[in-house]
C-alpha cells in the first residue's frame, strides 16, 4: 500500500515532534519532513514533494497564509491547517480555507500523551481525507472528522424519540457536508434570497471555528447565518449553523420549529452529526423537508438522508465531479437515499424552486 507523503511546517519543535508522531503511527501516513518556516520547508519538499502539507499559521518570515497562496498557485496540494481555538486563529483558519486550504485542525496539545488519545483521530482522518482531494474543483479565493473504535448511529441521540410536528408547517432545509463544504457553501448560501425556507447545516468543524465561518457566511449572504444556540427558532431567511463539538437535531418547540443543541458522544465518527440532523428533520418535518449532502469524506449523512427519503422528503447529492472529497454523497447515492444528484452550481437553484414549489403547495 502506497503511504501518504505529509511534510510538517510548524515553528513550534514539540508540535512538530508530537504531530510527527501521530501521523507516523498510522502505517498508511509516513512524514517525509518538517520545517520551522516555509523559507526552510520549501527547499527541502523540492526534493521529495508531499502529497499533503501539514501548516501552521503564525510563523517567521513567511506567515502560513502567504505559503499556502504561493503553494496553490505555484504547485497546488492539498494543505492542512493546524491552527490555535482561538478568536483570532479561527479568523485566519477560515482565510486559509478560502485560500484553497482543503482541511483544518486544532493544534494539538504539546503534553503528548494527552495528544495521543485526544487529537489523533482528528490529525490522521484530516490527513486521509486531504490526500483524496480534487484540487481541480477546490476555489482558491473545510474540518476533521473524529472517529471511535464503535462506530455510533443517531439512536444515541434519538432514541427516545421526537415529536412529529402536528401543526401546518413551513418547508425546512437541512445540509449535510465536511471536507471542501466551506467553500462548497459559500457558493450555495450567497445566491439564495432573503424569504428562503429556514436552513439547518451541519458542517464538519472543530469547536471555535464553527462561530467564525458562520459569521463570514453572515457578511456574504442575503439570508442571516449564525451558529446555531439551543432553542434557536427555525424560521424563513436564517441558516443555523451546528456548533463545533456539539449535537443539533430540530425539534418542536409549541407551534415552531426550534433547534436543540446538545452534548453526546460521536455519531458516525463526528460531532455535530448530520445523521443525526437528518434523522431529526425526518421525525419532525417529514414530506415538508428538503435533505442536501455535499462534499465530504466518509459515510456521515447517509443514513438519515435515507430516513428522510422514506418519510416523504426530497433529497439532492452533490455530484463526483463538483466535489472536493466524493465520498458522502457517494454512499448516500449507493443506499438510495439521493433522488437526484446536481453539481454544486446548481443547489442554490434546486433550493429557490423547492422553496417555490412550497408557496404553491400551501
Amino acid at each position: 500500500m502506497k503511504k501518504i507523503k505529509v511534510f510538517i511546517v510548524d515553528d513550534s519543535a514539540v508540535i512538530r515532534q508530537v504531530v510527527g508522531q501521530i501521523l507516523n503511527s498510522d502505517p498508511g501516513i509516513e512524514v517525509i519532513g518538517s520545517a520551522s518556516d516555509p523559507l526552510f520547508a520549501l527547499p527541502r519538499m523540492e526534493k521529495e514533494w508531499p502529497d499533503v502539507i501539514l501548516l501552521d499559521i503564525e510563523m517567521p518570515r513567511m506567515d502560513g497564509l502567504t505559503f499556502l497562496q504561493k503553494i496553490m498557485k505555484e504547485h497546488p496540494t492539498p494543505v492542512v491547517m493546524c491552527s490555535t481555538l482561538t478568536t483570532e486563529g479561527s479568523s485566519s483558519t477560515m482565510k486559509a480555507l478560502r485560500l484553497g486550504a482543503v482541511e483544518a485542525v486544532p493544534k494539538p496539545k504539546t503534553d503528548l500523551k494527552k495528544s495521543l488519545t485526544e487529537s489523533s483521530r482528528i490529525l490522521i482522518n484530516a490527513v486521509q481525507a486531504a490526500s483524496k482531494a480534487n484540487l481541480k474543483v477546490l476555489k482558491t479565493t473545510i474540518a476533521p472528522s473524529l472517529e471511535t473504535q464503535t462506530k455510533l448511529t443517531a439512536d444515541v441521540m434519538l432514541a427516545k424519540g421526537i415529536a412529529k410536528a402536528t401543526f401546518s408547517l413551513d418547508k425546512i432545509i437541512a445540509i449535510g457536508t465536511s471536507t471542501g463544504g466551506t467553500q462548497a457553501l459559500e457558493t450555495v448560501l450567497p445566491k439564495l434570497p432573503q424569504n428562503i425556507p429556514g436552513i439547518v447545516v451541519v458542517q464538519h468543524m472543530p469547536e471555535k471555528f464553527t462561530a467564525a465561518f458562520a459569521n463570514r457566511l453572515n457578511a456574504i449572504c442575503k439570508v442571516e447565518v449564525k451558529e446555531g444556540e439551543h432553542m434557536d427558532e427555525i424560521k424563513p431567511g436564517r441558516v443555523l449553523i451546528a456548533p463545533g463539538g456539539k449535537h443539533m437535531m430540530v425539534e418542536v418547540k409549541g407551534r415552531k420549529l426550534c433547534i436543540a443543541v446538545k452534548d453526546g458522544p460521536l455519531v458516525s465518527r463526528h460531532r455535530p452529526s448530520a445523521d443525526v440532523l437528518f434523522r431529526s428533520v425526518a421525525k419532525t418535518a417529514g414530506p415538508k423537508a428538503l435533505g442536501i449532502i455535499m462534499t465530504g469524506m466518509g459515510d456521515d449523512g447517509a443514513a438519515g438522508l435515507c430516513e428522510m427519503r422514506e418519510a416523504g422528503a426530497a433529497t439532492l447529492g452533490q455530484n463526483k465531479e463538483t466535489c472536493v472529497v466524493y465520498g458522502m454523497p457517494a454512499v448516500a447515492m449507493q443506499r438510495g437515499a439521493v433522488e437526484q444528484e446536481v453539481p454544486l452550481e446548481a443547489i442554490a437553484d434546486k433550493i429557490i424552486s423547492f422553496s417555490s414549489d412550497a408557496k404553491k403547495t400551501s
